[in-house]
């Protein structure tokens, strides 16, 4: 089965400044795609010429084998069949909940407006609230409107930009999951734009990073956690820093860490340069050595956080879930468990 969204070369921006160039994914039907990257990176433009809103400088988009946009046409966003969730969630104030859901319906539900009014609530978790108005609602309900009057017209696709950021994290992360499970449930595929790492993993399918008007990778989270394509993508899916190493054999890497041995071949050849990306859950203080002193350390429940500095002046963070008689102060090895380094 073919994709239900193609993005083939798409160059795209404002007026006549170009944010993202060159830009290809494909999203398929009933998958969740995240664009995920920091602040300014042109996430919310490509949202926006994917809707419709934004005009195509070059490169085409394709809804279920249709082209919506190119260079020299853009379908209207209304007829796109397509629905969008907004950041500040833009419901009606002067309307109540139900009134909010019947707009997104238009007039495509007929006499089944009210039907399709309730089982919406119902799909949201908001059965009874259909005569409060949105001041009524805590951010959370309100978020949970929006997306019921979104997914009210039964969009192929539904656009989400940065639909969690008002809220607070523990509310965020419950609502993002419960979000996921009703697009499952629908079968409703979904594009999500937003900065935080930890939402994209917990609701992508697949997730694309973007950054210098590029995008530097696209894939599930365990490919973009696992096997980054470079140190950009490295460390903005996972806390880490890189080490320069000249290889002893394919397995054995000569750093300022010491010497490092791994399970897996990390090196073509004895006396190659590589780069080794390397996690703070993947070091860890060892009582007695001499390659480090500890600098702070910081208890976070289920593990701790260690400052530490190397012997030539270099400060990196460490991690361990076991109990360390270690001290500020202390002078300690460094040991590093990761299994299969990443290497550039």
């Amino acid at each position: 089965m073919s994709s239900l969204l193609d993005v083939r070369s798409l160059s795209c921006g404002y007026q006549n400044q170009v944010i993202v160039s060159s830009l290809d994914f494909s999203v398929d039907h009933g998958e969740i795609a995240c664009l995920l990257g920091p602040s300014g990176c042109g996430k919310t433009t490509v949202l926006r010429a994917v809707a419709g809103f934004s005009p195509v400088f070059s490169g085409d988009i394709s809804l279920a084998g249709t082209t919506i946009s190119s260079d020299k046409f853009t379908l209207v966003p209304e007829k796109r069949g397509m629905g969008m969730v907004f950041q500040d969630y833009a419901l009606f104030p002067h309307l109540t909940v139900g009134e909010n859901i019947r707009f997104g319906l238009g007039k495509s539900a007929g006499n089944g407006q009210q039907n399709r009014i309730a089982d919406m609530l119902d799909l949201v978790r908001l059965p009874d609230l259909s005569k409060r108005y949105p001041h009524e609602l805590s951010g959370g309900q309100q978020q949970r409107v929006a997306l019921a009057r979104a997914l009210a017209p039964q969009p192929k696709l539904l656009l989400m930009d940065e639909p969690f950021s008002n809220l607070d994290t523990d509310l965020r992360q419950q609502l993002s999951l419960e979000v996921k499970d009703i697009l499952k449930e629908q079968g409703i595929a979904a594009i999500v734009v937003t900065h935080d790492q930890q939402e994209a993993f917990a609701i992508g399918d697949k997730v694309g990073i973007l950054a210098d008007g590029e995008l530097q990778q696209w894939g599930s989270p365990q490919e973009l956690y696992h096997h980054p394509v470079n140190a950009m993508v490295a460390g903005f899916v996972g806390k880490g820093e890189l080490f320069s190493g000249v290889c002893l054999n394919e397995f054995c890497v000569e750093t300022e860490l010491g010497t490092l041995e791994f399970a897996e071949p990390c090196c073509v050849a004895a006396g190659e340069n590589i780069e080794l990306f390397i996690r703070p859950t993947d070091l860890k203080p060892v009582v007695g050595g001499k390659t480090a002193s500890v600098k702070s350390l910081e208890f976070l429940g289920d593990a701790t956080r260690y400052q530490l500095q190397l012997n030539n002046g270099r400060k990196v963070e460490a991690m361990a879930r076991e109990p360390l008689r270690i001290e500020a102060g202390d002078s300690v090895g460094v040991e590093v468990s990761v299994h299969k380094p990443i290497v550039f």
